[in-house]
């Protein structure tokens, strides 16, 4: 992965905590970063060219008369007054190779030397196994702060550890092995195989990406 600065632009050391969306159903990761960027003020800074991520291009998507600036398939922008550097996912990555993407993306989060990582997805509310709508809006998560991935910060905003997660399941634990770049033998469980139900988690875009982030050098 090749991060590409625009010219007279450079990665502000003040916006270390960074956001990015998995690709997820209703779009609602990516949503969430269009609004972001266009409520902060956020500012392009550049963008990142993978292999592994299929290429688009489009016109200016922020600004309601465009001015010709291209939206590319991987761009990263910042926002100086609320800390934040925001990537934008605009285009699917190429089947088979999610791991491998969220392994590009983990390495430059950490080499650029972001602290704390957000990773914003959505979830298909049929396969919840337990909802309680009583309790307010919906909104699960997932720590790398502990092994079962808990986090009292997110628990003290109302947020629900997603229950779903369990590190000691074979998707998970197969995830792990990945984002360790272990491939040995013993790993013969592939998310290409007859999945079951408790598979249908770690098999998203977004468990690949926590999973990476979990364990890149930051």
């Amino acid at each position: 992965m090749e991060f590409v600065l625009e010219e007279g632009k450079h990665l502000s050391e003040s916006c270390s905590n960074l956001i990015l969306p998995a690709l997820s159903i209703g779009n609602v990761g990516q949503l969430a970063v269009d609004l972001l960027v266009s409520s902060t003020g956020a500012e392009t800074v550049g963008y990142l060219d993978d292999q592994f991520v299929l290429p688009c291009v489009g016109n200016d998507a922020y600004r309601p008369s465009p001015r010709g600036d291209l939206a590319l398939p991987l761009q990263a922008y910042e926002s100086s007054s609320s800390g934040l550097t925001l990537i934008q996912q605009r285009s699917p990555v190429v089947k088979g190779m999610m791991v491998e993407y969220a392994k590009n993306l983990a390495d430059f989060a950490a080499a650029s030397g972001n602290k704390h990582v957000v990773v914003l997805s959505a979830l298909d509310f049929g396969r919840l196994q337990r909802i309680d709508m009583s309790s307010g809006p919906q909104i699960y998560y997932l720590s790398s702060t502990s092994v079962d991935g808990t986090d009292d910060y997110c628990e003290q905003l109302g947020w629900k550890r997603l229950q779903e997660y369990n590190p000691a399941q074979r998707g998970w634990k197969y995830l792990s092995s990945l984002a360790e770049g272990d491939v040995g033998d013993e790993n013969n469980f592939t998310f290409e195989d007859d999945l079951e139900e408790e598979d249908y988690y770690p098999s998203l875009p977004f468990a690949a990406l926590f999973s990476c982030f979990k364990h890149a050098s930051f």
